[in-house]
């Protein structure tokens, strides 16, 4: 329990985010509303260390007849991953009307077609948990909504309407849709705000009921032994007239106080802000060290694609090189794919337009989608790529070849070196392609990566000598090794090593010690010779491979072949 001077000090943090937030209706009664919710259950400690390894999946990603999914999903991730992985994030798994779980209809309930909180307990069981609060919208079919078209309470004042006298031209959109959608209401036809489709309706947080809401629903999470809260789109949540309504100075408030809370209540969860856009807005979410612990390396998806597609690393190099440094209780996640499609966004002022138009030209070679967003000035531009990540490995600039393995391979093991926590999207760790049938069964270019596997079928491709088969036993062989080393701590620091354009390079460090390794990888199809002098003193092991390598004389990188080289 929290001692009084905790509770005060907590308090008075409180108070000076909402008179921020609400100067003009701040009252002591908001923050004793908020200290009610809150009771302090965990104790301080560690909040990452070099296992940290985050699979990304949805409940329903492994089914099988005549179970709940999520019960399936947990079996499989114990029987196969329990060595590999130490947390899992279980994409939203609430009752939801649409977008494959985020227009959530009840925050508080498992969606009883995959099973029950007794499920996640389980899985909870085995690894650590990660939720996603999404906070900026709620489906059209939620209670709040409903009661908000007939001018009920709780929610009869939690949406915004459009104001016909304001300028909303300013305001950046992820979508090509109306910014606003028609609703009948009991008081006749009112166009209401929805960023991201017409059953994703969003919140109105200057009111200060809609904040308290998502206070009881992250603190009802915490108390669910979740271990990281994925702040969905959070860079949108705040809306001002005569403004971009993107990362506004009250959304950046709201995070510094959900974290505040998150703390208190907890101190070992983590705050990870998900904002799919421009590398240093994105970076932005760090604040001083007092926002979220993890904000995700949006940038990395698109700039290792473009980096093995063109075999040019000098843009991936010189990116990395301007990454800030992290420290304590500050870390990236980092990761290539997700349930989401591959930003566009945070390529800005790091690619020029025309590399840019190269890339997109490519993955729609490789039997991808270009899904696009509405500009500020009405035109439309692309916004992600829509392809799984090994399919859009299956070939380069010049064309598809039959190197997509060990290209896909060399990205991942990229991944999972960079200094932060690596999440691994679970159709990544099973090699799976294009999945046209699921996009043709729902219209979605998104769909093409949300293939549900049928248990014995995925079974089946694990067992043989088969593409996936081949990508889970190296990719979950090369996190094993990973989790192993103490270098890859989030907190040890990397050190961008210039080796030419054919090849990236690293080497991460513990602080204290002098101890390195170094990360080395061939981002060509042809073979690469390296001298050990130029980055090495002493011989080397190579632990991915088990070989030694003498500091005189050449080391030779196969096509797309990376090597972990430490101090023998």
């Amino acid at each position: 329990m929290n001692n009084n001077q905790d509770v005060n000090s907590f308090a008075g943090k409180v108070a000076r985010h909402l008179m921020f937030l609400y100067p003009g209706t701040f009252s002591e009664s908001l923050v004793n509303r908020i200290l009610d919710l809150t009771a302090g259950q965990g104790v301080p400690g560690s909040l990452w260390d070099e296992t940290d390894v985050v699979l990304i999946t949805y409940g329903n990603s492994i089914a099988s007849p005549g179970e709940k999914p999520l019960f399936t999903l947990h079996r499989f991730l114990k029987s196969n991953l329990n060595l590999t992985f130490s947390c899992v994030h279980i994409l939203p798994f609430f009752p939801s009307t649409s977008d494959d779980g985020f227009a959530v209809s009840d925050y508080m309930a498992v969606a009883p077609e995959l099973g029950g909180w007794e499920d996640i307990a389980g899985i909870g069981t085995d690894f650590t948990l990660m939720f996603d609060l999404v906070l900026n919208h709620v489906s059209a079919g939620h209670p709040w909504f409903r009661n908000f078209l007939t001018g009920k309470s709780p929610g009869k004042d939690y949406f915004m309407e459009m104001d016909p006298s304001a300028d909303y031209s300013m305001v950046v959109r992820p979508r090509s849709t109306s910014l606003f959608t028609p609703f009948n209401t009991n008081l006749g036809i009112k166009r209401i705000w929805t960023t991201f489709s017409a059953d994703q309706v969003d919140l109105n947080f200057s009111n200060p009921e809609v904040l308290i809401e998502m206070i009881r629903i992250l603190v009802f999470y915490v108390k669910r032994n979740v271990r990281i809260i994925r702040l969905d789109a959070i860079a949108f949540l705040w809306k001002q007239n005569n403004s971009s309504c993107l990362h506004l100075p009250q959304t950046h408030r709201v995070v510094r106080l959900l974290r505040d809370i998150a703390e208190y209540v907890n101190p070992r969860v983590i705050i990870l802000t998900e904002t799919n856009v421009p590398n240093f807005e994105n970076w932005s979410y760090f604040g001083r060290n007092d926002e979220a612990h993890m904000v995700y390396q949006f940038t990395l998806p698109p700039l290792i694609l473009y980096t093995l597609f063109t075999g040019n690393a000098d843009f991936l190099t010189t990116w990395a090189e301007k990454i800030p440094s992290t420290g304590m209780n500050k870390t990236f996640l980092n990761f290539t794919a997700s349930h989401d499609g591959i930003g566009i966004r945070p390529l800005e002022g790091i690619l020029p337009q025309k590399e840019i138009q190269t890339l997109l030209m490519g993955i729609k070679s490789f039997g991808g989608h270009v899904s696009e967003k509405r500009n500020p000035d009405g035109s439309s531009g692309p916004y992600e790529l829509n392809i799984t990540y090994p399919d859009a490995l299956k070939g380069t600039i010049n064309g598809p070849d039959d190197s997509r393995e060990k290209r896909f391979l060399c990205s991942q093991t990229i991944m999972l070196a960079l200094q932060g926590i690596p999440a691994v999207y679970i159709h990544s760790l099973l090699g799976t392609a294009n999945d046209y049938e699921g996009m043709k069964k729902t219209g979605q270019p998104r769909s093409i990566n949300r293939k549900s596997y049928d248990e014995h079928e995925l079974t089946d491709l694990l067992s043989g000598n088969t593409p996936n088969q081949r990508i889970f036993a190296e990719y979950s062989r090369i996190i094993k090794i990973r989790r192993q080393i103490k270098a890859f701590h989030p907190d040890c620091p990397q050190q961008i090593i210039r080796l030419g354009d054919s090849i990236f390079a690293f080497a991460r460090i513990i602080p204290g010690t002098g101890e390195k390794i170094f990360c080395i990888s061939n981002i060509t199809g042809q073979p690469v010779s390296l001298s050990g002098e130029q980055f090495m003193v002493n011989s080397t092991t190579d632990v991915l491979s088990g070989e030694i390598h003498p500091v005189h004389g050449e080391i030779i990188f196969e096509p797309y072949q990376t090597r972990w080289l430490v101090t023998s």
